[in-house]
């Protein structure tokens, strides 16, 4: 008897809105499990070279909580092209002025680039407050498993 590896086609593939909220929970933590939702690698039938993964919304990203001393050590980094042009910002002027950036420059880290890592970061959502305009799409609230701070 011999076992046959399901492979995954885009015509066969059930996406599901999810709702993840970000209150005090730590950004990097909260980011894998994001992008493992994204890639769709919490379903059975996950194929690395096919976009498997579910819609995701973050709200309260502005709330999500950095350890140690990263609001003043961590930085971003822009460059416009232009001599000098160079710009550089705190995590915690991040979190103050872009907390929708911040998020999503944390998930784009742990999803694979190139062309399939595109098109899976625009089934990425992210709200700086509680209210998004989502309501429409009924995610369902997604629990995190490692457990943040409550």
């Amino acid at each position: 008897m011999q076992r046959q590896t399901t492979i995954a086609k885009n015509t066969n593939i059930k996406r599901t809105w999810y709702l993840v909220d970000a209150m005090n929970q730590p950004l990097g933590r909260l980011a894998s499990e994001i992008a493992i939702l994204l890639m769709g690698k919490n379903k059975p039938t996950y194929t690395p070279n096919t976009d498997c993964g579910d819609y995701v919304v973050v709200v309260n990203a502005k709330h999500v909580s950095l350890s140690g001393n990263k609001k003043q050590n961590k930085k971003y980094y822009n460059v416009s092209g232009f001599a000098g042009g160079l710009r550089t910002r705190t995590a915690g002027d991040m979190l103050d002025r872009y907390p929708e950036e911040m998020m999503q420059r944390a998930v784009w880290g742990m999803i694979p680039k190139g062309p399939l890592g595109r098109q899976m970061i625009k089934k990425l959502f992210v709200f700086a407050e509680e209210k998004h305009d989502k309501e429409a799409q009924k995610p369902i609230k997604y629990e995190v498993k490692y457990g943040g701070k409550k």
